[in-house]
Order: C-alpha cells, then structure tokens, then sequence
C-alpha cells in the first residue's frame, strides 16, 4: 500500500480533497468516489492508518474493544476478525490492508505527500493546496481528516538536542522500532503512550525510570486473545452492535453507556454492585458504563475515585509509591482526564529495574549528553530517552498547515485566542473547508471508527447537496459559528471538565486558550443538532 509521490508540475483539478488515510478520509474517499466525484487523499505518511502510522512504539494498543473499532458499512465486518480483545498497533495495520483490498482506496491516495499550506481562490471558488513535494492541486472543497492526535507536542526542555543516545516522540516512532533490552530507559510523561510504552520497557530494559508530573488513573484492560468460541459470539451479536453504536454518548457499544440513576440515589450496596460488575468487565466499563453524574457532581466523583484508588493500591507494595501513583485524595476528579487502559502498569513499580521520579516535586532542569538532570542536581544516565508528552490536540494538525482564508488570514492566527467552528465542521473566512473529527465536534470523545462514519456521513450529504446541485461556496457565519462555541461552552460548564487541565481543555499547551475542544454533549445530541441545522437549510451557513 505504500507509494511513492511523484512531482509532476500539472496541477490536479478535484471536486474534493481529503487530507489524511486513515479512518475518515478512507471513508470520505470511498463514499464520495460512488457518488461519482472526482476526489483524492494526500497523505504524509507511506502507508494509511492516520494514527496507526504514526504511533508504532512498543506497546502501542487501541482502548477500544476491537469488535466495534471498526467500520460498519459494505458489511466490511463480516471478513474481518482481530486477534485480541484490544489490538495493536500492527494488527490495525492489518485491518487497512483489508479495508484496501477491499475498497481498493491506495490507487486514488497519493502516500508521501504531505500538505503544507492552502489558500482560497475567491475568483474561482476553489483550494489551490501545496505539498512539500511541490505537488499542487485545486479543488471545489477540501476536507482535512486529521484525528485529533496528529502533531506531538514536545516541551521546551533544556539541552533536548544535546542527549547523545536515542529519543523519540512517542508519536513520532521510527516505523523500525526500538530495542529496549539491556538498555537504561527513561520515560517522560505518564499518559496514556507512556502506560503502553512502560509496561513493555519493564519487561525487557535493564532499567526504567518514569517522570511523572501527575498520575495517571488508568483502568484494567483485561486484555485476551480472543478464542474460536470467542469469535463465534462476537459475529453472531456484531450487526446490531455495530448499528447501536451511534446512539451511544461515546459510540462504543450497547452495553459501554451509562448507568441509569444517580451515584447519590441508589443505596450503597447499589453503587457497590455497579462499580464492582463494571470494573471487572474491563477498559472503559468503569467510566462510560458507571453512573453519568461522576463527570458532574464533585461528591459522586469521590465514590468513583475511592472505589479506583482502593483497588489500585492494593496492587502496589510500597505505600511511598502508592502515594505517588494512586494517593488518598484525588489528583484531579476521576475520568474528567481521558483514563488509560493498563495492564500491569502498576505492578511493575513493583520490580527492582522501575523507578519512580515526581517531576511535581524534584522538576526536570535539563537533558543532558548522557541523560535527564532533576532540580535536586540528581542526574540519571540513560540510553534511551522516550518523550510520551502528548499533542497539540484536536486544532493542531489543522493550525500546523498554512490555511489561508479569503481575507488572507491564517487559521492559526484566526483561531490563536479560541477556535470557533459551526457543529464542529467549518469555520467563517474559510469557505469549502469541511472538517471531519474536527474541533468542537465529537472527535475526541467518541469511538473513531463511529465517528468517521456517522460523522463522515454527514459531510459526505453536505457535499453530495453541495456538488450536485451546483453551489459554489459554503461558509459558516460568524454568529452560528459563536454560537456553537456558546453551546458548547454552556454543556462542559455544568460538568467538571473545566476544573482539569487537560488536552481535551487545550489545557496541555502553553498559551493555547483554555476552553473544550470537543463536543460535550454525545454523539445523540451531535447527530440531532446536525440533522436540525441540515433540515432547516443548513442555517448558520451561507450558501451561494
């Protein structure tokens, strides 16, 4: 599937224009191609995954079970089968080389083209789109597919370029991997990139040495390979499962909703009973699946939260390392950071070769040629160096290109004091720009596969509306796109994400403003809002 770019000088003419291969550009791809457009991708990477690409570090696994992390439609499940409850990295590889054998989608994606600016032709009604390759194309719409995890943030550490042994971003992995055996490792960060990578370093690295800022509350994944038997029952129920996952708040499956009731209603012995079947279930069952007023009342979160610590400490031998990795009092209330799926992170501080470093207490002062130096004058050697410190989430990838609107303004600069985006698509000043998994929508709240369909399906209408009947231009307004922000604003403000910083607040990057990067409200209330907007002629967006 990979390919390698060529840098002819004609210049491409397309109805539309995908930025990215892996799940919605795919699907905007193939939909759009039945439909009878002329449309293409331009993908960075040499192969399709999005995310998947990129993120090839040791460990590296998806938090969604595998049978609903994949796409519905053209009955494309019905072939497909993954190995693991949750599976790695390279077995979703796997499941794009299906999905292309299949759908036959590398011949109309152009790999190792990587789009570096785009400005709106207002003669014309058209992008004219730049790759570094020098490659240029022009399309009526253009429709960036970039996840919400496409540009890695590394903090501005000192003496970073002068460490003489390896270091990576964890999300920017060499695709030849790196050996950790025998070797001094130390891992800054402790989200969820860092749970996967430590719990493979610990098994193979001579040593390990974790900084950690904040702790993390990751969950059990109760990882299995899945049986014959296994996979019997996953086909028999996978249709209905698939269907139901859109009327989910995060899309995943039927039974990953919340609980009915209240934390505070139900007796004691109640709360006992569904902490205790969710938790054993495993991954996000003890977050989607307990009660939902735990992400709003701070009295009902301390329940989650002491229900979690108890059951983690009891994990760890040494109460000085419990207190660090799962103290009395709660950090940050409990699931309003995304949970990581673990499992046997918090065993491993257990081993002799895994040490623990609270950045909160002893700061990392600088990188040095031979390792990390902490504000105590401590300084540990390492070989390697792994960066597990997150993205610029959600508006990144889209901020990282040059998108130039119609009055010449960047879209960084138009959004560098707050992203305003009309249902989380487009953006006024930048007409024809169509964002899937974009700001303010589901994005990072929702099962990606789910929502490049649902989510995807709704652009794909757009543009069908768009093309086939002749309009040229379509902008969101200033008011409809303020208005959204409002409404999103108005939902997160009743729960307790804004007392978190945290990526889904922008929170993680310095000078970013601080607001919810993505819709609140779940993927039911998304898909009512958009069917609402569509049927009354798309209001809040300017037709011509």
């Amino acid at each position: 599937m990979t390919a390698t770019a060529d840098t002819t000088a004609a210049v491409e003419e397309l109805d539309v224009l995908v930025i990215g291969a892996g799940f919605a550009g795919i699907y905007q791809l193939d939909r759009l191609r039945d439909l009878g457009y002329s449309v293409k991708i331009w993908e960075a990477g040499e192969g399709p995954g999005g995310i998947w690409y990129w993120n090839c570090y040791p460990g590296a696994r998806v938090d969604s079970e595998g049978s609903v992390y994949q796409f519905s439609y053209k009955d494309l499940w019905k072939d497909w089968e993954y190995s693991e409850r949750y599976p790695g990295w390279a077995e979703v590889r796997e499941y794009f080389a299906y999905l292309d054998r299949k759908l036959d989608f590398s011949k109309d994606t152009r790999f190792n083209t990587r789009v570096t600016s785009a400005e709106f032709d207002t003669e014309r009604n058209q992008w004219v789109v730049h790759a570094a390759d020098g490659r240029t194309a022009r399309c009526a719409y253009l429709v960036p597919c970039l996840g919400f995890a496409s540009k890695p943030y590394t903090p501005p550490i000192t003496g970073l370029d002068s460490f003489r042994g390896t270091c990576h971003h964890t999300g920017l992995w060499p695709q030849e991997g790196v050996d950790f055996t025998g070797k001094r490792v130390g891992v800054v960060g402790t989200g969820a990139s860092a749970v996967q990578v430590i719990q493979e370093a610990a098994r193979d690295a001579a040593d390990v040495t974790v900084f950690q800022r904040t702790p993390v509350l990751a969950l059990p994944m109760h990882q299995r390979t899945l049986t014959p038997q296994d996979q019997t029952e996953i086909k028999a129920g996978l249709e209905g499962r698939l269907t139901y996952r859109a009327d989910t708040f995060a899309g995943f499956d039927r039974d990953l909703d919340f609980a009915p009731g209240s934390t505070l209603e139900v007796t004691p012995e109640e709360r006992a009973e569904v902490f205790e079947r969710r938790w054993q279930q495993g991954g996000f069952f003890y977050w989607l699946g307990i009660f939902q007023d735990i992400l709003i009342d701070p009295e009902a979160n301390d329940h989650a939260y002491r229900f979690w610590r108890d059951k983690t400490r009891a994990r760890i031998h040494d109460p000085k390392v419990a207190d660090k990795l799962a103290p009395m009092q709660a950090p940050y209330p409990f699931g309003i950071k995304r949970p990581s799926l673990e499992q046997n992170y918090y065993e491993v501080f257990n081993q002799d070769n895994v040490n623990l470093v609270d950045i909160g207490e002893t700061p990392i002062d600088a990188v040095t040629e031979t390792g990390i130096r902490t504000a105590d004058g401590t300084e540990r050697e390492f070989d390697i160096i792994v960066l597990a410190t997150g993205f610029d989430a959600v508006t990144g990838g889209l901020t990282q290109i040059d998108i130039r609107g119609t009055d010449g303004t960047l879209l960084r600069d138009k959004w560098s004091s707050g992203v305003d985006a009309h249902l989380g698509i487009a953006t006024a000043g930048f007409p024809n720009l169509l964002f899937v998994y974009g700001p303010q929508s589901p994005s990072g709240f929702c099962n990606g596969p789910t929502c490049a369909e649902i989510q995807g399906e709704m652009i794909v209408e757009t543009l069908d509306h768009l093309l086939r009947n002749g309009h040229s231009r379509f902008e969101a307004t200033q008011q409809a796109e303020q208005e959204w922000t409002e409404h999103c604003a108005e939902v997160v403000n009743q729960t307790l994400f804004p007392t978190v910083k945290s990526w889904y607040m922008g929170a993680n990057i310095p000078g970013k403003k601080v607001q919810i990067l993505n819709y609140p409200g779940g993927l039911p209330t998304y898909r009512d809002k958009f069917a609402e907007i569509k049927d009354k002629g798309y209001a809040g967006f300017t037709i011509t």
